[in-house]
């Protein structure tokens, strides 16, 4: 835990003080003076922003800084944050938590890719921060690709990223609103993806008694064992071509997902090019079916092929056979851009057209997620260098290792304290609900961990407070060939605040989403079934919802 220092004392002091003692309404431009005695952080900027044309409300943005302070790398640090108070505010709060490795305020506008409307244009305030640094400050730019990662040379930089920016930016976020509208919010929501997901089942289980909905999309809870994913998913590749972007070709992948959709696409009860029945899927599917009898071919894999993408698919293990994060399951997406992005080939030239985990993600486990941080130089083939020769034995363990200054392993500081057996005793017990959605082609994190974790904590009696959706074809957070647009956020407040727990969700697919198959109608629906449950046809017409029931497995 962070020590407690005078300074930081006085401000929780200054924080309680408004947080229990109501202020009368202050005018945007004023803020920066109405806050000006509190220690723990200062407004840099407030205005007053007029509604637009895109349905943004008018609204006082802030923006300021928390926690200033030199960390052990001699690097500055500080928490930076924005915040929106819409004028006609709904008396509700969402804190926004963010994706990636954080380091940049993003606007504070509580926007995630499958809600039709943000939570600034429904009259949510919503606070955004960068969670403790900043990828861009000046001190970094000599880390290449590595400059989003090289906070985690310092541990004080690593806790707020795990979990520690979260507490200051609630407490921030109540003091702000106490002062714009005199009153403190009746509600407060948080509201993320990937990271973002993972912040929020943090909260869930280490601030449980603040929040009264948390809406986690692709939670990556055990974003440490996930990154170890990424140096297996290298070495797998490098199984097929020593040159990881040529190990499959796009059309070699798509022969994978028709292989899929083959097997599988039916057993919703109609064929339609969505797994609507992941779990029936998985046992059906066999692509060494697929390898060529000869020489490679456009029509087939070869067999290094064949046995890089189920080494791949089956998850990382040490050599005593452990499983070091969690299989994956077999989906339609796969053959898909995003999948590819992530895990084959990009288009990004100053990557070397690396895939994002032989890049960025390279550098969060070698800065952030082992310990003590080894420091990589930030190029493509550096990077990539760093995966090839993890080693699963030596190196996995060093997710959950210590080391001086380094109290906390980076398994406790960036999941949750009760991961292995969810409890949300807190959480619970102050009636707090919790909406977990998560693409079944996800390439970052794995459906089957999100769905375990779910059936524990129903297994130790939150039934009751959680919902979880898989969506079928989805990339990671949105996208892919999938019906990924629906109002996730709506059935959560209504959850919360109406008593009604949510049932199937009606989910459309995103017109401008390029991965959509050419013979998909552009108004096609889909119903989004609370787990267990399957959405199968029911007859009707084939592009919409109203055909498909809610089922048992």
């Amino acid at each position: 835990m962070r020590l407690l220092t005078p300074a930081l004392l006085a401000s929780a002091a200054a924080l309680t003080s408004c947080a229990t003692t109501a202020p009368a309404p202050v005018a945007c431009t004023d803020l920066p003076a109405a806050l000006g005695a509190l220690k723990a952080g200062r407004l840099t900027s407030a205005k007053e922003v007029p509604a637009d044309d895109k349905g943004t409300p008018a609204h006082c943005q802030v923006q300021g800084v928390a926690n200033e302070r030199t960390g052990l790398d001699g690097r500055p640090y500080a928490i930076g944050f924005e915040m929106r108070l819409p004028v006609d505010w709904n008396r509700r709060f969402v804190h926004q938590v963010n994706g990636g490795n954080d380091g940049k305020v993003v606007p504070a506008l509580g926007a995630l890719g499958v809600l039709p409307t943000n939570a600034l244009q429904r009259g949510f305030a919503v606070i955004s921060s960068d969670s403790g640094h900043s990828e861009d400050a000046p001190a970094n730019a000599a880390a290449g690709l590595a400059k989003g990662n090289v906070f985690g040379q310092d541990p004080q930089a690593r806790r707020d990223y795990g979990y520690s920016a979260n507490d200051t930016m609630f407490t921030v976020a109540q003091a702000l609103m106490r002062h714009r509208y005199g009153r403190a919010p009746e509600r407060n929501y948080m509201v993320g993806c990937s990271n973002g997901g993972r912040h929020g089942l943090v909260a869930a289980s280490r601030y449980g008694e603040r929040y009264d909905g948390i809406l986690a999309g692709a939670p990556g809870f055990n974003l440490p064992k996930a990154a170890v994913q990424h140096a297996w998913d290298v070495q797998s590749w490098q199984l097929a071509n020593a040159d990881i972007r040529q190990a499959f070709s796009p059309t070699d992948m798509q022969l994978v997902a028709r292989h899929v959709l083959a097997r599988c696409d039916a057993l919703d009860g109609l064929a339609d090019g969505i797994v609507g029945d992941l779990a029936a899927c998985q046992p059906k599917v066999d692509i060494a079916t697929l390898q060529c009898p000869g020489a490679k071919t456009a029509e087939c894999l070869s067999e290094p092929q064949v046995r890089a993408l189920k080494r791949s698919l089956a998850g990382p293990r040490n050599s005593a056979g452990e499983l070091l994060y969690s299989d994956w399951s077999w989906d339609a997406g796969l053959g898909a851009g995003n999948w590819r992005f992530w895990k084959l080939e990009s288009q990004i030239p100053p990557w070397d057209r690396l895939p994002l985990i032989a890049t960025m993600g390279a550098g969060s486990l070698s800065y952030i997620f082992t310990t003590p941080p080894t420091a990589t130089a930030g190029t493509p083939a550096e990077l990539l260098a760093f995966l090839t020769r993890f080693d699963f034995d030596r190196d996995a363990p060093k997710i959950r290792a210590t080391s001086g200054a380094f109290s906390e392993s980076a398994m406790a500081f960036m999941t949750p304290p009760d991961v292995d057996n969810p409890q949300l005793t807190a959480f619970r017990a102050h009636g707090g609900k919790l909406l977990v959605y998560h693409g079944h082609s996800d390439a970052v994190f794995s459906v089957n961990d999100t769905r375990r974790w779910v059936d524990k904590l129903v297994a130790n009696g939150g039934a009751d407070t959680v919902r979880f959706y898989g969506v079928p074809g989805m990339a990671h957070c949105s996208g892919g060939p999938a019906t990924d647009q629906f109002d996730a956020l709506g059935a959560l407040v209504d959850w919360v605040e109406q008593g009604r727990a949510p049932q199937a969700l009606l989910a459309r697919v995103n017109p401008a989403n390029k991965e959509l198959p050419a013979d998909w109608s552009k108004d096609r629906s889909r119903l989004l079934c609370p787990h267990p449950q399957v959405a199968r046809y029911s007859g009707g017409p084939a592009e919409s919802a109203s055909s498909f029931r809610c089922e048992a497995p």
